[in-house]
């Protein structure tokens, strides 16, 4: 998927199914943004790109842990909810520079504040939609 494409997404199997689309795109090490409203689908595309990588448990929203690692075969995928983060500093006294750098891949929800930091990071905005999600790829 290349920057300014779209995808419309008619539900969450097919929400899952694009999510797995994803994992093959994106090399190991890489970080993906999402953002969108809540309930926009944010984690329902990333349990399909973690069951891509090779995670078989279940995927639910970090919003109150705020980061949580699963183990894929290819090493820790790092998922990421900064929707409660007042200050992106926040993160990084929890260690979030070590834990991209030893993770297969991050999901970061929510993560406007840390775009200029990773400017390689793929960005995906997810829109509601009268029949389901629509997904565009914004960087």
């Amino acid at each position: 998927m290349l920057p300014g494409q779209s995808a419309e997404l008619d539900h969450e199997a097919a929400q899952r199914a694009f999510g797995a689309s994803l994992a093959p795109l994106l090399s190991p090490g890489a970080v993906l943004f999402l953002e969108g409203e809540l309930g926009a689908g944010k984690t329902t595309l990333a349990q399909g790109l973690l069951a891509a990588l090779g995670f078989g448990g279940l995927v639910s929203s970090p919003t109150y842990a705020l980061m949580q690692l699963y183990p894929t075969p290819e090493g820790p995928a790092l998922h990421v909810d900064a929707y409660r983060v007042r200050q992106v500093q926040e993160l990084y006294e929890m260690d979030l520079e070590r834990l991209i750098e030893d993770a297969r891949l991050s999901v970061i929800e929510w993560g406007q504040g840390l775009y200029a930091d990773f400017p390689e990071a793929w960005i995906l905005r997810l829109e509601h939609r009268p029949q389901g999600r629509r997904v565009t790829r914004l960087r």
